[in-house]
């Protein structure tokens, strides 16, 4: 296996498992720990991925996206946590808009039952979650279904959005950074997350610490457009603080 091809099935390891590891890649590969962090610093910098103190996590791009199904298995204690914490500033909204992704299911999932609510979503599996709550009335954005995400894009989510307002944005991302805000791999994607943050009072971003710091192909928002951030404790306590200086609250859980 030459170079090229090593650093090849890194980064499909990387994109299959969600994470890779220094040691066990360098002894599953039968090389030095020393060549692996070479490799994952050159995939690094390629902007494939991203290090971590003894490894690497996948970076999404236009042209790799997780699927659903994988992100329903990885971090799951820390997504449940921060849904948990989002739903925690609900306050007196009455209409909530749910983005597609996990975290914003576990949203959906933890929103109170005991008061009216009208949620608006573009994810299937949100609306699943929610169809037969009693207090919530739910309307799912037409469109396509990406298969991906289950989720709904293009003209038809777009459409229905600009007629409404909506008092709060519970709003994911596939990177989050100081530099470039929110951006996601896919433009449909991104036109719809656009036009959340367009009609919503209140926007708060739900997000794994490994998520920050990267970048992907479209931005649709900014840090500052952000009424709070929700993230886990992997995200180091200084970094947060420097999110706070631009703007919105920061909840680590």
């Amino acid at each position: 296996m030459d170079a090229e091809e090593r650093r090849r099935s890194i980064l499909e390891v990387t994109r299959r498992t969600g994470a890779v590891d220094v040691a066990r890649t360098a002894a599953e590969l039968s090389i030095s720990k020393e060549t692996v962090r070479r490799d994952l610093n050159l995939l690094a910098a390629h902007g494939l991925v991203r290090r971590t103190h003894g490894g690497a996590h996948p970076v999404e791009s236009v042209g790799f996206e997780t699927t659903l199904s994988y992100r329903t298995t990885s971090q799951v204690k820390e997504k449940t946590r921060i849904a948990a914490a989002a739903v925690d500033l609900l306050g007196d909204a009455k209409t909530v808009y749910i983005d597609e992704g996990f975290t914003p299911q576990l949203i959906a999932a933890a929103l109170p039952r005991d008061r009216p609510l009208t949620v608006i979503t573009s994810s299937l599996a949100a609306a699943g979650t929610l169809a037969s709550v009693e207090n919530i009335t739910v309307l799912l954005l037409g469109g396509r279904i990406r298969g991906a995400t289950l989720a709904t894009v293009d003209h038809w989510a777009t459409h229905t959005l600009s007629d409404l307002v909506i008092d709060l944005a519970y709003v994911g991302a596939n990177g989050i950074s100081r530099q470039w805000g929110l951006t996601t791999p896919n433009p449909a994607v991104s036109d719809v997350k656009t036009h959340v943050m367009t009609v919503s009072r209140r926007r708060i971003f739900s997000g794994v610490h490994s998520k920050f710091g990267a970048t992907s192909f479209c931005r649709f928002a900014g840090i500052g457009d952000l009424e709070a951030i929700v993230t886990d404790t992997g995200l180091p306590a200084s970094e947060a603080h420097r999110y706070v200086l631009l703007g919105p609250q920061v909840i680590r859980v």
